[in-house]
């Protein structure tokens, strides 16, 4: 039974990344973002195969922006006569914006980006129509999908299918009156907590500052040439004795994190404090390594509070970039900031709460120096990898592994929705 397990699980791990792609070739979608005083807006996205198939061009799959230009116009025609949406306040004119290209493994997606008019009043119910490429090909299907609804608890969602159109039936309703308050604060909350999950650098600055936590250095005096006794910190460590010295050092370090990041996430996301986002993302690396550093040698001697507070002001600076690329209005930043600071601290002690078990069951043992010694090598050794990557821009590709290693897993234990 265990193997059958095991072996269900590997077979998910492949499967999961084709069974979430979001586009394929005979397939075209329209991507929408409701907001409740800006009204929707969002864009199409046709394959350059099927472009092919309606005008009887010979695009070539990895199409450029200079070469498909010409045909713009064209498209932008095209969809004008096959598309359509309309509420009880009448008809919603489709008002077209620029053209991109979105390179994916099978071939160029096409992008139109446009914006409903006529939406002083946010609509319940939208009523779509959309029959593209169906004249040549009647296996193709369209996709409304809601790719942002705060009110609605979808943040940022490329695989939120909300309609599907075939050639039998080409117009349907989408509801839009499921909404709250609440829904929205909880959606914040687990993208809170999905971008910690995610962020490995967030991740081992959190494993640096309490890696120590489980253990304290020694003093010891001894006798300088002049006769006076004198006080010096060993490097040697020794596990503490109680359960509530390890604890409240935990508690103490944490506190001062996220007191830090908290600030710099609320003055960012505000837009009080803007600060270059490759400069945040070089210190957020570098901070990984001096907090391992300061494992093996003390900077601050028994302040250790000071690295987390200092370097956690740059870590508030990178989450508030994370609920920036979320693309969220200015509408709901107030709850969408309490919601998303909220799921940063949950997922924090959820982590935490992992770590902190074991290194306290472990801290009596004789591997447990082996372990903080060359944990906190190996941290520095990535901190420098990160540095160098992100101060020159280079791109190694461990990040996106990493990441797509982790929604593999979360996707096959079911632990995400």
């Amino acid at each position: 039974m265990k193997k059958l397990l095991l072996k269900s699980l590997f077979i998910l791990l492949l499967l999961t990344p084709m069974i979430s792609a979001a586009h394929f070739p005979n397939q075209s979608y329209i991507f929408i973002s409701v907001y409740e005083t800006n009204g929707i807006e969002g864009r199409f996205e046709i394959n350059t195969r099927e472009i092919n198939k309606v005008f009887n061009l010979n695009l070539r799959d990895n199409v450029t922006a200079e070469e498909f230009k010409p045909y713009e116009e064209q498209l932008k025609a095209y969809i004008l006569k096959h598309a359509a949406f309309s509420s009880k306040y009448g008809s919603h004119n489709i008002v077209l914006k620029n053209v991109g290209l979105l390179d994916i493994s099978q071939g160029t997606m096409v992008q139109v980006f446009f914006k409903l008019d006529n939406m002083e009043k946010l609509p319940q119910l939208l009523d779509v129509k959309y029959d593209v490429v169906y004249e040549k090909d009647d296996t193709h299907r369209g996709y409304l999908i809601t790719e942002n609804s705060w009110a609605a608890g979808v943040i940022n969602q490329e695989a939120n299918i909300s309609l599907s159109f075939t050639p039998n039936e080409t117009e349907a309703t989408l509801d839009l009156s499921d909404t709250s308050i609440w829904k929205g604060l909880i959606a914040m909350i687990k993208q809170g907590v999905w971008h910690i999950w995610i962020g490995l650098d967030h991740i081992l600055f959190l494993l640096a500052l309490i890696l120590p936590s489980v253990v304290r250095r020694v003093r010891k005096k001894e006798t300088n040439v002049t006769g006076n006794s004198v006080s010096i910190e060993s490097s040697n460590w020794v596990p503490v004795e109680s359960f509530k010295d390890a604890f409240f050092y935990v508690i103490k370090i944490i506190t001062f994190f996220t007191i830090a990041h908290t600030i710099t996430l609320s003055l960012a996301s505000l837009e009080i404090v803007k600060l270059p986002s490759r400069f945040v993302e070089t210190i957020i690396a570098l901070s990984i390594g001096l907090a391992a550093y300061h494992n093996i040698k003390p900077i601050f001697k028994g302040k250790d509070w000071i690295i987390a507070f200092v370097f956690g002001l740059f870590h508030g600076f990178g989450f508030a970039s994370v609920l920036s690329d979320l693309g969220l209005s200015s509408e709901n930043l107030g709850l969408s900031l309490l919601g998303f600071n909220i799921g940063v601290e949950i997922g924090q002690l959820l982590i935490i709460a992992m770590m902190f078990p074991v290194l306290y069951l472990l801290r009596k043992t004789k591997i447990y120096k082996k372990i903080l010694l060359y944990g906190s090598i190996f941290l520095i050794i990535v901190s420098l990898y990160w540095v160098i990557e992100r101060t020159f821009d280079i791109k190694f590709g461990l990040d996106d592994q990493f990441k797509s290693f982790i929604r593999r897993i979360i996707n096959a234990l079911g632990l995400w929705s």
